[in-house]
């Protein structure tokens, strides 16, 4: 056997040829923590392989126990290869011939093993991935709901989903992706309601995924699956609240789980998909459609409120008399568009060092300088207060964003904005808010239009978006999605 390819080798059938090979290619004997454990059961060599870490220790000390068992149990002329295959105590026993196959699994958690004269090895998934115990993600917490989120562990992640839809026809279809990595890749969707083109569409993607490893996880998948490029505003959409995925699946949509990643990829997804929360659907559809609301506020101001006050501060005219007062009181020597992005950054310098602040001195950290920072710039005349004032409205507006990715890309929008504004006046905020709008418009997330049902215009998903409709009466599964059944209850409960 060449050590150069070992694709579609079969499983040789002498265990010191597979020891071999693990030496040689997989690092037996130098990696402390890839081992082999050589039994003889009725006269012949029996090797099983494992990872220390990646799989539950107690349970080979209780096969090995099973196997031994046998020299007193059986005779001699007995079948091996059928006795084994009885005692071994496991609910996931899988056969395998190919020998690529077999090195993949046991460096993926389960455990192989190796019987001489057989060219047919056994895997056995006895995974104990190292991890923290499901809890409330923090980007995403309710204030009612569940306290469970998704880990880094594939498998527990697909069964939180899989508790919540207790469905025959719900599919979690495994993929490999990295020729180094060999990441576990799963597609989560129900088999007579998602859009098979979609499905293929994903498949495909996976499939033409070329790369040593995705030590990223789901971000390299994003990249490899919409090819974003430049573009800020995100195409898919993340989560890490099993409930929030679950419901995604029900409407029609892919949910991409990856392993070791504690969130999960929802496709297709729609601009205003990411400026929707769980906390709509834990109250009433009045206090939902109020939340709502306020959050659609929330994400405008954080867009366009600061270009529209440089507008005013530079054209006063614009402004009736009543609002006058709305321009800076003081002057200073340091342009009002500097001040804007000076503080502007400065808010975004705050956020940055707070994530790499332990937790119990990032809030210390947040009001000293915002508290003394910001108040000592204005006493030496860095910033009139009037900037303080907008850019920390601006800046609550772009945390009542759900969404982190679509709160940066919309902070990038707002600087553009703010730049066209400050050169060009009413037509670089009117020009630069349309070529925004369109660039939005003519955007497509998986052949799905991004500002749907805005555009194109559906009325009964626009109320949807705008008013949170009662359970009962959302009858109709959202047409982006192209489910195959258009019905999640019966007409019957309207």
């Amino acid at each position: 056997m060449t050590l150069n390819k070992v694709q579609n080798w079969p499983i040789p059938v002498s265990p010191a040829e597979v020891e071999h090979y693990m030496k040689q290619r997989v690092g037996l004997g130098v990696s402390f923590d890839f081992g082999v454990r050589k039994i003889k059961i009725l006269g012949k060599d029996v090797h099983i392989y494992y990872v220390n870490g990646l799989c539950d220790t107690m349970y080979i000390i209780q096969l090995i126990k099973e196997l031994v068992g046998i020299n007193k149990q059986e005779k001699p002329e007995a079948d091996l290869f059928a006795t084994i295959e009885n005692r071994l105590v496991n609910q996931s026993v899988e056969k395998t011939q190919e020998l690529d196959l077999f090195i993949t699994q046991v460096l993926s958690g389960l455990i192989g093993i190796v019987i001489e004269g057989e060219n047919i090895a056994f895997v056995i998934d006895v995974r104990s991935y190292p991890g923290r115990s499901p809890m409330e993600p923090d980007t995403e917490k309710v204030v009612r709901g569940a306290r469970d989120g998704f880990v880094e562990n594939i498998i527990l992640n697909t069964a939180l989903t899989r508790r919540r839809i207790r469905d025959e026809r719900l599919r979690f279809e495994m993929h490999k992706v990295g020729k180094r990595s060999k990441t576990d890749v799963a597609l989560g969707y129900l088999q007579d309601v998602a859009d098979q083109d979609l499905l293929n569409i994903i498949r495909k993607e996976l499939a033409a995924i070329d790369i040593d490893g995705i030590p990223m996880a789901d971000k390299t998948l994003e990249e490899f699956i919409v090819k974003q490029g430049l573009n800020p505003y995100p195409i898919v959409r993340y989560t890490e609240r099993a409930d929030v995925a679950a419901a995604h699946i029900l409407e029609g949509h892919v949910v991409i789980y990856c392993d070791t990643s504690p969130s999960v990829i929802l496709t297709p997804t729609t601009y205003f998909h990411h400026v929707q929360h769980a906390e709509e659907f834990r109250e009433s559809p009045a206090m939902g459609t109020f939340v709502r609301w306020t959050r659609f506020l929330g994400v405008l101001t954080s867009i366009f409120l600061l270009p529209l006050w440089l507008l005013l501060v530079l054209e006063p005219s614009l402004l009736p008399e009543q609002l006058s007062f709305i321009g800076p009181n003081k002057q200073t020597n340091i342009p009002i568009l500097i001040q804007l992005f000076l503080a502007d950054f400065g808010i975004e310098f705050l956020r940055i060092a707070a994530i790499h602040t332990p937790t119990p001195l990032s809030t210390a950290m947040g009001l000293i300088a915002a508290v003394l920072i910001g108040q000592i710039a204005i006493d030496v005349g860095l910033f009139v207060p009037e900037v303080i004032l907008y850019v920390s409205v601006a800046g609550i507006g772009t945390f009542t964003t759900p969404s982190y990715e679509l709160s940066v890309a919309n902070k990038i929008a707002r600087m553009i904005l703010m730049l066209l504004t400050a050169f060009f006046h009413l037509p670089g905020f009117v020009i630069g808010s349309t070529v925004w709008f369109i660039f939005l418009a003519q955007m497509r997330a998986l052949n799905t239009p991004y500002l749907w049902p805005f555009l194109p215009f559906e009325p009964k998903g626009f109320l949807q978006i705008i008013f949170r409709r009662a359970i009962p009466g959302a009858i109709l599964r959202p047409s982006i999605v192209h489910p195959r059944d258009r019905y999640r209850q019966s007409p019957d409960n309207q």
